[in-house]
């Protein structure tokens, strides 16, 4: 396994700024639960076989990084600026992403997992609020209790709270999907292009776990001032799976395709993210961003000795 001190940016939880946009999707009054396989109890039912999917291995140990990151519209106007905060304690991570708006709207997301031979998803708390969301939200996924809250305004403008509890598989892609992309094991220049099936829960409205089909799609160029670079374009494909699956495309209610750019390398990356963050939301654009200074007053030249 390659170890990585520094670790350029890890954004666990930038994608599921897009991902968790899902909760509205496939919508269907009687979506029921998906939770462990057998016996249905209360709280608890069966699970959806379609969303088994494969561990992902840890290739590059995460180190402490702190990075920024910029939420761009369709037109390229910046809506939003945000940090990335990673820490590391033992073989446990805490990854805390936050997007302010320029309305004043927030994204704020604390995903915590651990890296003992395989990722494995301990907690996801996202919190979308402001008026930039049609839908605020807040939920909380606890992998250790099985329990799913969630936290909403209902109609008469009061706060509605649902818990249910499931038996939650511990490879859950929720605040991760850059941090899977990064360490998936594939090899782009011979032309092999293999794709990467991880679970994701979300609310339907009840909660549910669906899939992301994650599959290379080659080498893109592009440059970082002036000097030529190279990222590998990945597409991720929502699987919800189920009658509303075989339904959504017909009538429109198929979730789009993300798209995720990763450079390879000794230290995998993030680079840029394409997709709408809550549903039937326009496509964004999220990148890194740089620091810029203001310029420095330049200092007045000595008048000449009389």
């Amino acid at each position: 396994m390659k170890t990585s001190r520094f670790k350029p940016l890890q954004l666990a939880s930038v994608f599921a700024l897009t991902l968790l946009a899902l909760p509205l999707l496939a919508q269907s009054s009687g979506a029921p639960n998906q939770g462990s396989p057998g016996k249905t109890s209360p709280g608890k039912s069966k699970s959806d076989k379609h969303a088994a999917a494969q561990p992902i291995p840890v290739r590059y140990l995460q180190g402490t990084v702190h990075g920024f990151l910029v939420l761009k519209s369709g037109d390229g106007k910046v809506v939003a600026t945000g940090d990335s905060i990673q820490t590391v304690r033992g073989d446990q991570v805490t990854s805390h992403t936050t997007f302010t708006f320029k309305d004043g709207s927030v994204d704020d997301e604390t995903t915590v997992f651990s890296q003992r031979g395989a990722f494995h998803l301990i907690t996801d708390h996202h919190i979308q609020k402001g008026s930039f969301f049609p839908h605020p939200s807040d939920v909380l996924i606890d992998t250790r209790s099985g329990q799913v809250t969630a936290h909403s305004t209902g109609k008469d403008g009061k706060e509605e709270v649902k818990t249910d509890h499931l038996t939650l598989p511990v490879d859950l892609a929720n605040g991760m999907v850059p941090l899977v992309a990064e360490h998936i094991k594939e090899n782009i220049k011979s032309g092999v292009a293999s794709e990467t099936t991880v679970p994701m829960l979300v609310l339907a409205p009840k909660p549910r776990l669906i899939k992301l089909l994650i599959s290379p799609q080659g080498e893109e160029s592009f440059d970082i001032v002036g000097s030529p670079r190279k990222a590998i374009h990945y597409q991720i494909k929502i699987e919800i799976g189920g009658i509303e699956g075989m339904v959504a495309p017909f009538v429109g209610k198929a979730p789009p395709n993300i798209e995720l750019w990763i450079i390879g390398g000794q230290a995998p990356t993030f680079v840029k993210e394409q997709g709408p963050i809550y549903q039937d939301g326009p496509v964004m654009t999220i990148e890194l961003a740089s620091p810029v200074w203001p310029e420095a007053t330049k200092p007045e030249s000595p008048k000449p000795a009389s």
